[in-house]
């Protein structure tokens, strides 16, 4: 008996979710979301490095992202959407670091969100942070606790590029 190839990609994504033991609506639309953030840095007192990491209400830890709105560049996005989560008005936007892709699902929709993601170095009072009522939680970690703690592997890569650049340009 011949086995037969296993599926991969989004053949993968429809047939794991239209088994009848999900009994979830078979989707209907695939919808595309550009999404804009940021990997936000400062030094402490002792010259760590430290990245501002929020929470999120499934104990996510991420970092501060956001809907790009109409008539918004991505970097305008990551600005305002920095601002709203994290309270920090004074950034430098310091360059792109690259885009990654999330795909999930919502009800009978498949959403494929692209993010642009940003360097950006706090500039104002950086002790004076405030996470949104969504948020379960809001801190500056070490670069390495950071490191532990972000949920998403691409999310990390671009935070070992951040590192990097912080480095060699003596950011």
């Amino acid at each position: 008996m011949q086995k037969q190839p296993k599926p991969s990609g989004l053949k993968k994504f429809f047939q794991k979710n239209s088994s009848p033991k999900h009994h979830k609506p078979s989707i209907q639309e695939i919808v595309r979301e550009p999404t804009a953030g940021g990997v936000i840095f400062r030094h402490n007192e002792a010259n760590g490095l430290e990245i501002l990491l929020i929470q999120d209400a499934k104990d996510r830890w991420t970092i501060p992202k956001g809907h790009i709105e109409d008539g918004e560049t991505a970097v305008q996005t990551a600005r305002r959407e920095i601002a709203e989560e994290t309270g920090l008005e004074k950034v430098e936007m310091l360059g792109w670091l690259g885009k990654i892709h999330f795909r999930y699902r919502r009800i009978d929709r498949l959403v494929l969100m692209t993010t642009q993601i940003y360097l950006v170095k706090a500039t104002s009072d950086t002790d004076k942070i405030r996470k949104e009522e969504w948020m379960k939680d809001i801190k500056w970690l070490s670069f390495n606790d950071a490191l532990d703690k972000i949920e998403y592997e691409d999310i990390a890569k671009l935070m070992l590029k951040a590192k990097t650049r912080i480095r060699e340009e003596r950011l």
